[in-house]
């Protein structure tokens, strides 16, 4: 598909353009900057949909979510391109709200899950998960999908969202995608553009090195050294974490008997990278 997709800039406006729009209603949430990776979830999202299907993308750098001195002023912004993107992957609308048209700016109220956004990532970043959380839950109250596809890239952030929406019953189904790769093995991301070419070269190696620690077996303590081991090699390259976790309630896994994440955090340069991949269980 190629059809250039609505695109609509208030929550009125999608009120007005999904009444009477065929079901099931799915829409993948991004902050722009599109690329391969985002392609694959609005081409998953297309899929769920069916032929006869609504896919709506959402665009929105959402300020919550960034913490003080973090990027949100250089956030990568290619409106024209992601619109063209958009439209090859089979989107039918964009919701692209300016940051009014989401919040009147003396809000009192967030949505804030306590328990899987403590650790990792939101050690880190405090408030993050609490943006994440309060920006999507707005998203599900204007478009009212069915369906929403995230990417696995950000692990923490899938495993919060489902979260979310139990906790919350929000009617809506979580979808998840393999993290998509650049062949190299980095996982793409809008942030990777900010790597100097030298740090790209050197980028590929933590996926590298989490791929050997996980194929070389053991506890999952013991993958996480084996893969700490490697990332050290990395010339510049500043750990923030690598830990291995349940894969539903994020907490240390201790033994493989249920599915686990290798999940990392690497500061390259003044990049900040994330990652995870599979620890499969081990069955007695």
């Amino acid at each position: 598909m190629s059809a250039k997709p609505a695109v609509l800039r208030t929550a009125r406006a999608v009120g007005a353009w999904l009444a009477g729009r065929p079901k099931p209603v799915v829409l993948v949430p991004t902050m722009g900057a599109l690329h391969e990776g985002h392609a694959s979830l609005v081409r998953r999202a297309r899929k769920e949909a069916g032929p006869a299907g609504t896919v709506c993308v959402s665009i929105f750098v959402n300020p919550t979510q960034f913490g003080p001195g973090e990027d949100f002023d250089r956030y990568p912004r290619t409106f024209a391109a992601d619109v063209a993107l958009c439209g090859a992957s089979g989107a039918d609308a964009i919701f692209a709200p300016d940051t009014s048209g989401m919040y009147l700016g003396n809000e009192t109220t967030v949505v804030e899950e306590l328990r899987l956004s403590a650790p990792l990532c939101g050690r880190a970043r405090p408030g993050h998960f609490r943006g994440v959380c309060t920006v999507v839950a707005k998203l599900f109250n204007v478009i009212r999908p069915d369906v929403a596809v995230f990417g696995e890239k950000d692990w923490q952030q899938l495993a919060i969202i489902r979260r979310m929406v139990r906790d919350l019953r929000f009617p809506v189904r979580i979808v998840a995608c393999p993290t998509a790769r650049e062949p190299d093995g980095l996982a793409r991301s809008s942030r990777n553009t900010y790597l100097t070419p030298e740090e790209r070269k050197l980028a590929p190696r933590i996926h590298q090195a989490m791929k050997a620690a996980v194929a070389a077996g053991g506890s999952p303590r013991r993958i996480a050294a084996a893969a700490l081991e490697r990332i050290a090699t990395i010339p510049g390259a500043r750990v923030d974490y690598v830990q291995a976790v349940d894969s539903e309630t994020l907490e240390e896994a201790v033994d493989r008997s249920r599915p686990a994440r290798l999940a990392v955090a690497i500061v390259l340069g003044k990049t900040r990278l994330i990652d995870n991949i599979a620890i499969p269980p081990v069955r007695p």
